[in-house]
């Protein structure tokens, strides 16, 4: 078995949703783990938004690559990591346990390009939420992911790209959307000029959106 992970903080419960008791308040404290594959610049950005909140932690980080930096940036911000590689993912016997061991309430895939195995979907019914970088059902489905997305949109011409936050379905980018936020673009526009349009989208809208749907449960 090649999965690893990092120093555990706490050991939980499965499915629960963690009471914290203050002076004042009660406040129901989520426990997210992130799923990414590559840099995690998203993954990054979430755990800055939260790192105050007295209702979401971003508990884990789960990357299907050991080398994703996206590990680098939660270790340094104290946040537990794991790796788990195709075989891993797939196999319950591995997942489960370690997303009981963080008490995991709640799934995002932040730049996550595997697809999820059916049991998580599952285990975690309408907690499975994905971020993709164009306005589904446009440019969604196999082979579109990164720039691959961008390059796309730049060879239909459209006069506009964004993002689309959906719930995540055995079937690719194909779950009932949530959000979308759109931004204009210019013939002049390259695919990098689109991929840092709509990457300015996904640091300022995001968070806010995981917050809304956490608000919800």
């Amino acid at each position: 078995m090649n999965f690893w992970s990092s120093e555990s903080h706490q050991a939980c419960l499965f499915g629960r949703v963690v009471t914290k008791v203050n002076e004042v308040n009660e406040v129901k404290e989520v426990n997210i783990a992130i799923f990414v594959s590559g840099s995690g610049t998203n993954c990054e950005n979430l755990i800055k938004y939260f790192a105050d909140s007295e209702s979401v932690k971003i508990a884990l980080v789960v990357s299907n690559k050991s080398d994703a930096y996206a590990l680098v940036r939660a270790e340094n911000l104290g946040v537990p990591t794991a790796v788990a590689p195709k075989a891993d993912l797939n196999n319950p016997d591995v997942m489960m346990p370690l997303l009981q061991k963080y008490d995991i309430g709640f799934i995002v895939l932040a730049g996550f390009l595997p697809l999820v195995p059916n049991f998580l979907i599952d285990a975690y019914p309408h907690k499975i939420i994905n971020i993709h970088p164009t306005l589904l059902p446009k440019y969604g489905g196999k082979g579109m992911w990164g720039h691959h997305v961008h390059e796309a949109v730049k060879a239909a011409g459209e006069t506009e790209t964004g993002m689309t936050v959906h719930w995540v379905t055995p079937v690719c980018d194909a779950g009932e959307i949530i959000a979308q936020y759109k931004v204009p673009l210019s013939p002049d526009d390259t695919a990098d000029d689109i991929a840092e349009k709509e990457h300015q989208l996904e640091m300022k809208y995001f968070p806010k959106e995981v917050e809304k749907i956490i608000k919800t449960l």
